[in-house]
């Protein structure tokens, strides 16, 4: 009952009560996802900040009539549960031509921004290593917009579909 009523958590405890890696919320407060205040060298993070990354926004007002209606609340223990859910998708895409890469990147960045408007927008970046003609895509965001994204990678890169040349372009690298 102790840590019920304390105000501030450590990294750690916050990593232990959502069942994350303590260095996926590190990431979380160096993303300015979760506020936290930096003493010493170490992070703590108040039971508000906490309960604002744990939450929907419209929990706080109806939080009894969630508790008995979907579980969504607090569980049986105590601890808060969250509905959010957050996806991250690395894409190696191997010989891929600058121009390819180019275009590809174009491709991605422009559905992305298509989506901008929603609460959790994707992040997306990526990156082009000319030697080993590798484009690395990470998606960061919500299950259906990654998907989207994939599915979109899919249908670009799929067998059949010749928008990214795939031959020819090796001998000019040389």
């Amino acid at each position: 009952m102790e840590s019920d009523e304390r105000e501030l958590y450590s990294v750690g405890e916050v990593a232990e009560r959502l069942g994350l890696h303590v260095r996926t919320v590190r990431n979380y407060v160096r993303d300015g996802r979760l506020k936290a205040v930096r003493i010493g060298k170490q992070y703590r993070i108040s039971r508000a900040d906490f309960e604002a990354l744990t939450s929907t926004p419209d929990s706080a007002d109806s939080a009894d009539s969630a508790d008995s209606a979907d579980g969504a609340g607090p569980a049986a223990d105590g601890i808060p549960r969250g509905r959010h859910v957050e996806v991250s998708s690395i894409v190696q895409i191997e010989s891929v031509s600058p121009e390819s890469a180019s275009r590809l990147s174009t491709l991605v960045t422009a559905s992305v921004q298509a989506v901008r408007d929603t609460p959790d927008a994707l992040r997306i970046q990526l990156v082009y290593d000319k030697e080993r003609a590798r484009l690395k895509i990470v998606i960061l965001g919500g299950a259906a917009d990654t998907a989207a994204v994939l599915n979109l990678l899919d249908d670009v890169l799929g067998p059949g579909n010749d928008l990214l040349p795939t031959e020819g372009w090796e001998s000019d690298r040389a």
